[in-house]
């Protein structure tokens, strides 16, 4: 389901700008819609007012929670069951943030994720991809959202385009708060900067060596960390929102110190900060993430010569909700396991 659709059959009953805005922004907002001060009878036309019951019941069942699993940490890892009978997962974050998924399982096969051994299943609709916040919103507040779940977002760009302008207006949402993440995909640095909201941009860097990142990342786009890194800055530069870079650190593969002079090499003095993110374990998968004290030493040195580094320590790992580790888990595939890839020296 697109958002555009839900626009052209408020118009074909008679609904103006205003009253079209209303109904999506009290949707979004997660707010029934007889809320507010004036009655709808008197500025409503009749036609619009008689179908909203059901069309609002037709918006809350875009996306349902089919169950929570709360983490000790305080974020919740949620399944979300679509119209259709798929299912996907959200994260709720703490600081009011929310993890939403823009496709049903992924095409890009992340070597280290959980979401890329479904392959992809279906895309995620624009009034989908809202109805998840809708829905979070009904459990807490939600002031963040990151496109961080299941699937590449560049792969669905339309809906997640049309999903991120709704939420920047109507949503309330602010511009900077909403947080496109990709592998890297030129139509994004082509289409973000001509959207009336331009979200935060986070790129999956997780190394700084062309050969390894094909292995790492085998179907995403043929495009070198260095160029990838000039076309984050240009982002940066034009919207005033550092990059956040993504690493996940894979013992024994991109953590090394020839990595870290990469990384210093290419971001040191850009407008960006680098998220370093230990990898989160997902079942059948014997890659092994650094001590955290390796892991902080890392973060240490990188400061030291001039990169903004941020240790993460996902959110929900007690509950497979972190990085990497979403997955539609009311249909899971057989499992394979995948082997460790060798250092590149």
């Amino acid at each position: 389901m697109q958002i555009n659709t839900l626009r052209e059959r408020l118009r074909a009953l008679g609904a103006a700008p205003a009253h079209e805005q209303r109904v999506l922004r009290l949707w979004a907002q997660a707010r029934p819609q007889d809320s507010g001060k004036r009655r709808l009878e008197d500025f409503m036309p009749k036609a619009v007012r008689e179908a909203l019951p059901a069309f609002e019941a037709e918006l809350n069942g875009l996306a349902t929670l089919r169950s929570k699993h709360p983490a000790e940490d305080g974020s919740a890892r949620l399944l979300v069951a679509l119209a259709d009978g798929q299912t996907v997962e959200s994260v709720l974050l703490p600081r009011d943030g929310l993890c939403v998924s823009t496709q049903v399982g992924c095409a890009v096969g992340c070597v280290f994720c959980m979401t890329g051994r479904e392959g992809l299943l279906r895309q995620v609709g624009s009034a989908e991809i809202v109805a998840q916040v809708a829905l979070a919103r009904r459990l807490r507040p939600v002031k963040k959202v990151v496109f961080m779940g299941m699937g590449e977002p560049a792969h669905n760009l339309d809906n997640v385009l049309e999903a991120i302008e709704l939420l920047g207006h109507e949503g309330g949402i602010g511009h900077k708060n909403l947080v496109f993440s990709t592998v890297g995909d030129t139509r994004v640095f082509e289409r973000l900067p001509q959207g009336r909201v331009k979200p935060a941009l986070a790129l999956s860097l997780h190394t700084t060596k062309p050969a390894l990142r094909e292995q790492l990342l085998p179907r995403a786009p043929r495009i070198s960390p260095d160029d990838l890194v000039a076309l984050g800055e240009h982002y940066a530069r034009a919207t005033g929102y550092p990059i956040q870079y993504q690493w996940t650190l894979l013992a024994g593969i991109n953590d090394g110190d020839d990595e870290l002079d990469g990384i210093v090499r290419l971001l040191q003095g850009k407008y960006a900060v680098l998220n370093m993110i230990p990898y989160n374990s997902v079942d059948g998968l014997d890659f092994q993430r650094p001590s955290w004290e390796r892991a902080a030493e890392i973060a240490r040195h990188l400061h030291r010569r001039g990169v903004l580094t941020k240790l993460r320590q996902s959110a929900g790992q007690d509950v497979q909700g972190g990085c990497g580790q979403l997955r539609a888990r009311a249909a899971q595939p057989a499992e394979q396991p995948v082997h460790l890839i060798r250092r590149y020296a």
